[in-house]
């Protein structure tokens, strides 16, 4: 990053003011806009931070025109073909990938660290048994603090790397508990002769009485939908993260407050909304109707897994995905599958359509994801819990840069009030 160039700013009546601009790897300039308030007692106004870099990173990089998403310059095509999930985790914490003995005694580690601590089993009895899987997430990640608090001096190298391997490695067992428990079956604790993936497959669909054996062709699809979702810049989780680790908050419970923002309909909760779109349309028959709705602007439908707020271009993610949904419906045999067909024909005419061309509707990486996962045995309400225990590995590398930045900073946005003008209190007896 090079700061070669200045941006003036003129203000009538006031002398220009000069503000270095910054180059970036990858991307748009920034203006590097620090120094605007104590220079010009003025701030900028940006709603939703559309236009504001909140931080520096070397994790990341989105180019939504090109539809292009780099892991540490990696393309995600490659390191979803290529390398398996640990390897993206390793990746994405460490800046490199793995030669042989690094990706062996990485995945060791995280082997070793997958149970939790028996009496967090127990918090899953308060919930009720109808619960959402998310709900019970929140409260069990949040609770992880108060049983693994030893590590809790930030700047010490060794102690970030107990919460991170903490969290990477205990929460597919949580997510699987939240799923057993939902259905009243009982917890399958992990094994460590299972690879990461397989061992979460384990939790999820093993039972007592019988062996279970994960499906390698599911296994590896599985493995890509969290490579898929290991990290995507600074998203609305990602910075809720960052927002809650930059006071020296817990990293458990900075966790726990990005599951809750991923929570949100608009965020990870998209593919649930995406495959139950798929349930009302119902038929390859009324794809046409719900088409001509979609693009009815007085009709409240939307038609879900098509654009994205940072993709302008196909999301890279949804290619991969449309391929993964092939192979693992042909495995299953289900390659007739109605939600399949009915997702085929809706893509095919959106791509053809004048309206969402123009408007650059491209399917996301949400249009295909909640088939997989429901051809998986995964049911819709565990689909953000998936998309959480994938995203937990993005969420503490993006923690534990933040904390190392020598320009770290407890966050504190400003605002634009727009409230009442000072006033005084009235006494009681006269208003």
């Amino acid at each position: 990053m090079t700061a070669e160039t200045k941006a003036t700013l003129h203000l009538e009546g006031q002398t220009p003011v000069d503000f270095p601009v910054l180059k970036p790897t990858h991307g748009n300039d920034c203006i590097d806009i620090r120094t605007l308030g104590g220079k010009t007692g003025l701030f900028t106004y940006d709603s939703g931070f559309l236009s504001t870099a909140s931080c520096k990173s070397h994790i990341t990089f989105i180019d939504g025109d090109k539809g292009e998403l780099l892991y540490r310059g990696y393309p995600i095509e490659q390191l979803a073909e290529q390398c398996n999930f640990l390897e993206v985790a390793y990746l994405l914490r460490n800046g490199d990938l793995p030669n042989t003995a690094q990706k062996l005694e990485f995945e060791g580690t995280i082997r070793r660290h997958t149970l939790v601590h028996d009496q967090l089993t127990r918090f899953y009895n308060g919930f009720r048994r109808d619960a959402h899987p998310m709900a019970v997430i929140i409260g069990v990640v949040g609770a992880l603090s108060a049983f693994y608090y030893q590590a809790m001096d930030y700047t010490n190298p060794r102690h970030r790397d107990v919460s991170f391997t903490n969290v990477v490695a205990k929460l597919p067992t949580i997510v699987a508990m939240a799923y057993k428990y939902n259905t009243g079956l009982p917890f399958m604790y992990p094994r460590n002769d299972l690879g990461y993936v397989e061992n979460f497959m384990y939790m999820m669909f093993g039972v007592p009485c019988e062996e279970y054996k994960p499906n390698p062709v599911l296994a590896r699809a599985l493995d890509i939908i969290f490579t898929l979702h290991a990290d995507h810049e600074q998203n609305a989780s990602t910075s809720t993260v960052r927002l809650a680790g930059s006071s020296g908050a817990n990293p458990f419970a900075c966790v726990a407050a990005g599951i809750a923002c991923l929570w949100g309909p608009a965020h990870g909760g998209a593919n649930e909304a995406c495959l139950n779109m798929l349930e009302e349309i119902g038929d390859v028959s009324r794809v046409g109707e719900y088409i001509k709705r979609a693009k009815d602007k007085n009709d409240s439908f939307k038609l879900m897994g098509f654009g994205h707020r940072v993709y302008k271009n196909f999301d890279p993610r949804a290619k991969l995905m449309g391929k993964v949904c092939a192979d693992v419906l042909a495995e299953l045999g289900l390659e007739n599958d109605r939600l399949f067909k009915l997702a085929k024909e809706l893509e095919k005419i959106a791509l053809e359509d004048d309206y969402f061309i123009e408007k650059k509707l491209y399917p996301n990486v949400d249009f295909y994801s909640g088939i997989v996962q429901k051809a998986l045995g995964i049911p819709t309400s565990m689909f953000t819990c998936i998309f959480a225990l994938a995203r937990s590995v993005g969420w503490m590398s993006q923690w534990e840069e933040m904390l190392t930045d020598p320009e770290y900073k407890i966050g504190r946005p400003r605002q634009l009030y727009v409230g009442a003008a000072r006033r005084d209190v009235v006494p009681l007896v006269n208003r």
